[in-house]
């Protein structure tokens, strides 16, 4: 399984905050705490141990205990939650959306990142643990951004009328789904594998969290992975200091509109991920899912009749505090609350709006963790390589857009110089004598010789463009194929691990296929991975 890297700024799908960050510029560093080495987890963890209590340890051990009790945990993955009350053990998270099947295959990359710098670290310091643990989004709303996924494209979708949290979601519908996709999957030991998984995770769980917990733990459950689910009424009771500053002081408003603000001024190229709002929390019951909004007198919770004053609110985070759930802009301080956390791994959107929240950590002093970079890939079968070979084409070259990728491979392949820069060249150079002799004259002139070097510099880039228009009819068969090959491994024109659900590669790799990306992905070399199955 061959392996080539190259770097996030070459494959033109990576905002440049992000690039800037992964390669360590300077002027970033008063957005994180620490940079991603292996060395630098040894202050981190020694920060989050004097930070991180014996209480919130048991209460952690408590809850995963008893998010557990369903599944039947192995001995490993007991072992693990059980090991989480020691003050030397440490985690490493990532997250996600409840998506149907994972959806699209970066779910995996997350997730091995997450097991193998675990066990990176772990070898580099023998005597802590290191558990990693997948955080399941299961107060999220958005539905549409969860009900679907892609496979051989085709887009298999779950459709229902539905309100409040993701997490709670009657999977009893989706049977109909379930056999529709084992209908086209065949009856390949691979296929009839997957059909046991989806079958298992969505008709034997009775709501879209435990679903999700069982299809994590079957395909990682023995790489000693814990899930957690924040929606646990004795998780949110570690939260209620910082829930209730959010309603005393609007500190995260505050602190993210200042480091937005500081983001801006040191690159205006740089985009803001998310603003925070005044409050950022919602109000979380049965089909309810609403963001909490203050005004003159009261606190209320919008499309509701649900009031209260400041005292009367303070009350209910105390008797409920389940019931309040952070927006975008407060998980990040929710997870890091209430795990013993150390790194924080997720894609470039992620880390965007982590990178706006190290001063809202400081003002709740709660420690700001180490930001990482998920491992990104894209997979290329034995037969599309041998394709790639046959086309002349890099790894790199792949990353370009289509067109300007047909271009300069059709420049490389033609017979005939379809590249016209030498004659530019030397037009620009008789001009230059032109212009000497037009320097001795009056203005008129010298506007003459400049309309008359832009007019045939067009002429060049027309003919030009002219020749290789020809030449791309003469490689009609040539650029069919490289166009044919680039829809694959780019789909819709965007990036196959935001497009494709892991599945199609189970049919037909099963297990293997995972265990490959187990054995290939190294976490902190932050470049793309190009990996040949």
């Amino acid at each position: 399984m061959p392996t080539d890297c190259i770097s996030f700024r070459n494959t033109a799908f990576v905002s440049k905050l992000i690039c800037d960050y992964v390669e360590n510029r300077p002027e970033l560093q008063s957005l994180y705490h620490r940079f991603p080495t292996l060395e630098n987890f040894k202050a981190q963890f020694e920060a989050k141990q004097s930070e991180f209590s014996s209480e919130k340890r048991s209460v952690l051990v408590a809850a995963l205990s008893e998010q557990y009790t369903q599944l039947k945990p192995s001995e490993l993955t007991t072992q693990a939650i059980q090991s989480l009350g020691d003050e030397n053990t440490f985690t490493v998270t990532t997250g996600h959306q409840l998506n149907l099947l994972g959806g699209p295959l970066y779910f995996l990359y997350k997730i091995i990142s997450t097991i193998n710098l675990a066990k990176e670290l772990k070898h580099k310091y023998p005597k802590n643990k290191f558990v990693p643990v997948f955080w399941m989004a299961t107060e999220d709303h958005d539905f549409e951004e969860i009900n679907h996924f892609n496979f051989q494209n085709k887009r298999f979708q779950w459709s229902q009328n539905t309100s409040g949290a993701v997490g709670v979601l009657d999977t009893s519908e989706l049977s109909e789904f379930v056999t529709v996709f084992s209908n086209v999957l065949g009856d390949s030991i691979f296929a009839l594998q997957l059909k046991e998984l989806v079958n298992d995770a969505y008709l034997n769980h009775s709501n879209l969290a435990d679903a999700t917990r069982y299809l994590v733990h079957a395909l990682f459950g023995d790489d000693g992975l814990l899930i957690i689910d924040g929606n646990d009424a004795t998780l949110k009771r570690l939260f209620i200091p910082q829930i209730t500053s959010e309603f005393k002081t609007q500190q995260a408003y505050k602190s993210v509109s200042q480091t937005n603000q500081q983001i801006t001024a040191i690159d205006a190229a740089y985009k803001i991920q998310v603003n925070p709002r005044e409050l950022n929390l919602f109000y979380l019951k049965a089909d309810l899912r609403e963001r909490i909004v203050k005004k003159e007198s009261c606190f209320s919770v919008l499309n509701t009749d649900i009031q209260w004053d400041l005292k009367e609110l303070l009350a209910e985070v105390e008797s409920n505090p389940e019931r309040f759930s952070p927006n975008v802009i407060m998980r990040p301080l929710y997870q890091e609350t209430i795990l013993p956390n150390l790194c924080y791994i997720g894609g470039g959107g992620e880390l965007s709006y982590w990178l706006q929240l190290k001063s809202y950590f400081d003002q709740e002093q709660i420690t700001f963790p180490i930001l990482l970079h998920r491992n990104s890939v894209l997979l290329i079968s034995q037969k599309q390589h041998q394709k790639l070979d046959k086309l002349k084409v890099t790894v790199t070259d792949l990353f370009q857009d289509k067109d300007v990728l047909i271009q300069s491979q059709i420049k490389k392949i033609s017979s005939l110089s379809v590249d016209f820069s030498i004659q530019k060249s030397h037009l620009k150079q008789q001009f230059e004598q032109l212009y000497l002799v037009a320097d001795q004259t009056d203005k008129s002139f010298k506007g003459a010789v400049s309309a008359q070097e832009k007019k045939q510099i067009k002429g060049l880039e027309a003919l030009e463009k002219r020749l290789l228009k020809a030449e791309k009819k003469s490689h009609k068969d040539y650029i069919d194929r490289l166009e044919a090959l680039h829809l694959e491994l780019f789909p819709i024109g965007g990036l196959q691990e935001r497009y494709t659900n892991f599945s199609e590669f189970y049919l037909e790799y099963g297990d293997e296929f995972i265990n490959h990306l187990k054995l290939e992905l190294t976490p902190l070399n932050q470049k793309f991975h190009v990996l040949t199955l």
